[in-house]
C-alpha cells in the first residue's frame, strides 16, 4: 500500500486531464473500454404511441423521430430546425386525434424551447410561443384546440433538485420560482397562465370534458415542497384550486378517469422528486375519502393511465424488476399483463409504458445490464424492436445474476454482477454498492456515466446491488420499513445480503468494498462505522450527520415522514442514525465525492465526515467537484469518478494479490 492519503482536493473542469497523478494508477483497457461503453449509448425518451395506435414517437438523444410499427418503414425525423443542425427537441404529446404533435425545441435560440406543433404526416412546424423560462410536458385538450404546459417564468435553472443549485450572496432569501399550469391556444398562440401565482404545479392531467385539470401542487419552494403536495382541481377558465385529497405521505401520477367522476394516483413513501413508487389510490373528483386499491400489494406502482376502456393500467417495480398490469378500481382485482426481471425499463427512475386509447397498442424502451437501451412496439408481451442505435454497443461487465435471502421476516433481493472475464477457479474482491434513495430499486438496466459501481465488474470485481428494506419493489410495508430506523434494519439487511453472495459465488471476504451515491453514499458512511469488515469505501454525496443536515439541505421536507418530526423536536432520532455518532469506530480507508453545488446533500456534510476521518487518523481522501449538483453534468467529472473509485479501490483491495 502506498502513504496514507490525507488531502482535499478540488476539481475545476478545466484541470481535469492535467492531474494524471491523482488518479492512481494507470487506466486500464478494460476500464477504458468500459468508460467508452457507459457514455456511448444513445438514450431514448419520451416514447409514445399515438391513441390510434398507427404511430409511435420517440426520442433519441435530442432528435425527434415517428416510426409505423405495422408498416414497418423508416422512422422519420421531426425538427423545428433545418434538419442539418441537432437541437434540444423533446417533451413529445399527441394530438387527440392523432393527426398532430405537440413538442419543445430550442432551434428558434439555443439554451430556450418553445412550444410546437406538427403534421404528424410531416410538414413544416408551427411555432407557437415565445417565452423566456422553462417550459415542460406538453399536453392537448380533449377537442384538440389548446395545449397545456407546465411554465416556470424568466427560470434560472431546470426544475428539480439534482442540478447545481444558484449561488446566493448578500441577504439570503429561500428562492421561490413557481411552475404554473398555462394554456396555450392552438389556432393563435394565445398564451395564458390559469393557476395562481404562488403554487407550485408539478403534474396535471385534463378532465374529459375539457373544462378542468387535475394537479399535484404545493405553495412556496417547488423543489422543497414536492414532498407535502397536495391533489387539487382547478377550472380551465383558471382561478382559485380546490384540495380534494392530502396526505403525509408523497403523491404523484394523477390521471381522471373517462367518466369524469374519479381521480386515481399514486400515493406512498418516496425519497426523491423523480422516483416513484406506491400505492394506487382512487378520491372523487369533487372531493372525499381516498380508497387505496391495491392494499397489500407485493409491489411499488411507478406510473398509471387510465384507459378508455375503463381500466387503469400501471408499472411496477417488483422484485428488483418491472412489470406491467391493471386494476379494476371498483374491486381492487389486479391482472399483471407482462413481468420480467430485467427487460422493461424506460429509465434510471422506473418503467413506463405508452398505450394506444383502446389499450391494444403500446411502446416502451427495453433495457437490461446485457441489453443497450432501444424502442419496442406492439401488443402486450408481443413486442417488435423499432430502433437499432445501439445493435453494436455489447456490456463491457460481466453477467448480472439475480439473488435472494431472507432477514427478520422480509424476502430480500439484490443484483450479483460477477467480474468480467470470471475464472470460478478464482477468488475475487466484492465492491457493496447500495443504490440512492432509499425509495428506489437496484434494477437490471443498461448503465450510464452516473454508475460507477459497475464499471468495477470490468476490473476484476464483483459487485453487489442489494435492495434493503426502505427500497421500491416489495410493497409500501417494505418501503416504510426504515422509518425512524435508518442505519439499522436496511443495514442488516445489506449484510446479510453480503453473507448470501459469500455463499453463492467465490468471493475474498477479506477483500470487500463499500460505495454508493446520496442515501448510498450515506450508507457508506454509516457501515464503515458500524463495521470493519470492509477494506476500503468510496462514499459519494453522503450524510454524515442528520441533525447538521437538516438545516443545511434545501428539500428538509422529506425528512418529516421518514424521521417522524423535526430535528428541532425530536434530535435523538436524527442523532441514533447519523454516522458522525459512532466517527470514533471508523478505520476503513475512506474516499468522500461531492459537488460544491449540491442541494441535496450539501458538500458541508462530506466535509464534516472527511474532518472527522482525518482527526481520528484515519486513511482518507476528499474530491470536490466545481459547479455539480446532485447528479453530475461534466462528463470529465463523471469520468473521473469512475477512475478514482476504480484506483481506490485497486489500491485498497488488490494489494494483497
Amino acid at each position: 500500500m502506498t502513504t496514507p492519503l490525507k488531502k482535499l482536493v478540488l476539481i475545476p473542469f478545466v484541470l481535469l486531464l492535467a492531474i494524471p497523478t491523482l488518479l492512481g494508477q494507470q487506466k486500464s483497457g478494460a476500464m477504458d473500454e468500459t468508460i467508452r461503453t457507459l457514455f456511448a449509448a444513445t438514450n431514448f425518451s419520451g416514447v409514445a404511441v399515438s391513441p390510434d395506435g398507427k404511430h409511435v414517437v420517440y426520442v433519441e438523444n435530442s432528435s425527434i423521430y415517428v416510426a409505423e410499427p405495422r408498416t414497418g418503414a423508416k422512422p422519420r425525423r421531426i425538427t423545428a430546425g433545418d434538419g442539418r443542425a441537432t437541437h434540444d427537441e423533446g417533451a413529445v404529446a399527441w394530438s387527440p386525434n392523432s393527426k398532430s404533435l405537440a413538442f419543445l425545441s430550442d432551434a428558434a435560440k439555443a439554451g430556450q424551447q418553445q412550444l410546437y406543433i406538427v403534421s404528424a404526416d410531416g410538414g413544416s412546424p408551427k411555432k407557437l410561443t415565445n417565452v423566456k423560462g422553462f417550459l415542460a410536458a406538453p399536453g392537448w385538450s380533449p377537442d384538440g384546440k389548446t395545449i397545456a404546459l407546465l411554465f416556470t417564468e424568466n427560470a434560472e435553472r431546470a426544475a428539480g433538485p439534482l442540478v447545481a443549485e444558484v449561488a446566493q450572496t448578500g441577504v439570503i432569501k429561500e428562492s421561490v420560482t413557481e411552475q404554473r399550469l398555462t394554456l396555450v391556444d392552438v389556432a393563435t398562440g394565445k398564451l395564458r397562465q390559469i393557476s395562481p401565482a404562488d403554487m407550485y404545479v408539478y403534474e396535471y392531467d385534463w378532465s374529459p370534458d375539457g373544462k378542468r385539470f387535475v394537479t399535484t401542487a404545493a405553495h412556496g419552494n417547488g423543489d422543497n415542497n414536492w414532498y407535502i403536495a397536495e391533489l387539487y382541481t382547478i377550472d380551465a377558465a383558471g382561478g382559485e384550486m380546490k384540495s380534494i385529497h392530502k396526505t403525509p405521505l408523497q403523491i404523484a401520477n394523477p390521471a381522471w378517469s373517462p367518466d369524469g367522476k374519479s381521480v386515481a394516483f399514486i400515493e406512498g413513501l418516496m425519497s426523491d422528486e423523480p422516483s416513484v413508487g406506491g400505492d394506487i389510490f382512487v378520491v372523487p373528483a369533487s372531493g372525499g375519502e381516498a380508497r387505496n386499491i391495491t392494499p397489500g400489494m407485493k409491489a411499488s406502482a411507478s406510473w398509471l393511465t387510465w384507459a378508455q376502456t375503463g381500466k387503469i393500467f400501471f408499472g411496477e417495480e417488483v422484485d428488483g424488476g418491472s412489470g406491467l398490469a391493471t386494476v379494476d378500481a371498483g374491486s381492487g382485482k389486479i391482472e399483471t399483463l407482462f413481468q420480467t426481471g430485467d427487460q422493461i425499463n424506460s429509465n434510471a427512475w422506473g418503467t413506463g409504458v405508452s398505450i394506444s386509447a383502446d389499450g391494444q397498442m403500446t411502446a416502451m424502451v427495453r433495457q437490461s445490464l446485457a441489453h443497450p437501451p432501444e424502442v419496442w412496439a406492439g401488443p402486450i408481451g408481443h413486442w417488435q424492436q423499432i430502433t437499432a442505435a445501439n445493435a453494436n454497443l455489447k456490456p463491457a461487465w460481466g453477467e448480472a445474476k439475480s439473488i435472494h435471502w431472507s432477514n427478520e421476516g422480509f424476502n430480500l433481493q439484490g443484483w450479483l454482477l460477477y467480474p468480467r472475464n470470471f475464472d470460478p477457479s478464482k477468488k475475487y474482491p466484492m465492491v457493496v454498492n447500495v443504490h440512492g434513495g432509499p425509495g428506489a430499486m437496484a434494477r437490471s438496466s443498461w448503465p450510464g456515466p452516473h454508475n460507477f459501481g459497475v464499471a468495477l465488474s470490468s476490473a476484476g470485481y464483483f459487485v453487489f446491488l442489494p435492495n434493503p428494506r426502505g427500497s421500491f419493489g416489495e410493497g409500501e410495508d417494505f418501503t416504510r420499513a426504515n422509518v425512524k430506523d435508518f442505519g439499522y434494519g436496511d443495514w442488516r439487511d445489506i449484510m446479510t445480503g453480503v453473507d448470501q453472495a459469500l455463499k453463492e459465488a467465490p468471493i475474498d471476504e477479506r477483500r470487500l468494498g463499500l460505495t454508493g451515491w446520496s442515501y448510498g453514499g450515506y450508507m457508506t458512511m454509516w457501515g464503515v462505522t458500524q463495521t470493519k469488515r470492509f477494506a476500503a469505501a468510496v462514499a459519494g454525496a453522503g450524510i454524515a450527520n442528520y441533525q447538521s443536515y437538516y438545516g443545511e439541505n434545501q428539500i428538509d421536507q422529506w425528512m418529516i415522514p421518514f424521521f417522524g418530526a423535526s430535528v428541532y423536536d425530536d434530535p435523538q432520532v436524527y442523532a441514533k442514525s447519523s454516522p458522525i455518532t459512532f466517527i470514533k469506530n471508523a478505520r476503513t480507508p475512506t474516499l468522500v465525492l461531492v459537488g460544491d453545488s449540491d442541494g441535496e446533500c450539501p458538500t458541508p456534510q462530506s466535509y464534516e465526515f472527511w474532518h472527522a476521518l482525518k482527526t481520528i487518523g484515519t486513511e482518507t481522501e476528499f474530491v470536490v467537484y466545481e459547479h455539480e449538483g446532485h447528479s453530475f453534468a461534466s462528463k470529465e467529472h463523471q469520468k473521473d469518478v469512475i477512475e478514482r473509485a476504480r484506483a481506490w479501490f485497486d489500491e485498497h483491495l488488490k494489494s494483497s494479490r
